[in-house]
C-alpha cells in the first residue's frame, strides 16, 4: 500500500502555501456587496409613472451616488453598480428652488412662473454629474400644465 509521509517537510510547506493562498483570497473579498442600483432605479420609475404629485424615499447601501438624467450609479467598498431609468429623463436635484420642490413644495409655489421652473429643470439636467455622499434618495413626481417631471435628489 502507498501512504504519504505526514511528517514530510514538502507536505508541510505545501499546506502552508495553500493556507496562505486561501487567506489572501479571503482577505481580498469585499466586506459587503455592491449596492443595488436596480432597486433604486425601480423606485424612481414607480414615481415617474405614478399620479402627480407623489414623493418617496429609498434607502440604499451605497456610500455615494451619482445621478444622471438617464440613470444612477451607486458605489461602496463592494463595488459600483449602475442602472438606467426606464421612464426618464429625470431631474437630478442638488440645490436651489428645485430642492424645495423635491421636498414636496408645489413648483408653482417655489417658482415665479413655468418658464423659471423649466429653466431650472434644464440647468439641472445639463450639469455634470458628480459623486455625492448619501444614505437615501428622495424621488418626487410633479406636473405643471400637464407636463410631468421626476425630481431625484440625495
Amino acid at each position: 500500500m502507498l501512504s504519504f509521509p505526514t511528517d514530510s517537510p514538502a507536505l508541510h510547506a505545501g499546506l502552508v502555501l495553500a493556507a496562505v493562498a486561501f487567506i489572501a483570497v479571503a482577505g481580498s473579498l469585499p466586506a459587503r456587496p455592491a449596492p443595488d442600483a436596480g432597486g433604486v432605479a425601480d423606485t424612481v420609475d414607480r414615481v415617474a409613472v405614478a399620479e402627480a404629485p407623489s414623493i418617496t424615499t429609498h434607502g440604499h447601501a451605497a456610500d455615494s451616488v451619482r445621478l444622471r438624467p438617464d440613470g444612477i450609479a451607486l458605489r461602496n467598498e463592494g463595488g459600483t453598480a449602475h442602472a438606467t431609468f426606464a421612464f426618464g429623463p429625470i431631474v437630478p436635484v442638488r440645490d436651489g428652488p428645485l430642492r424645495a420642490v423635491l421636498a414636496g413644495t408645489a413648483p408653482q409655489t417655489a417658482f415665479s412662473d413655468r418658464d423659471a421652473f423649466i429653466a431650472a429643470v434644464e440647468a439641472a439636467r445639463n450639469r455634470d454629474p458628480r459623486w455625492v455622499a448619501s444614505e437615501k434618495i428622495t424621488v418626487t413626481g410633479v406636473s405643471w400644465d400637464g407636463e410631468r417631471f421626476t425630481l431625484v435628489g440625495v
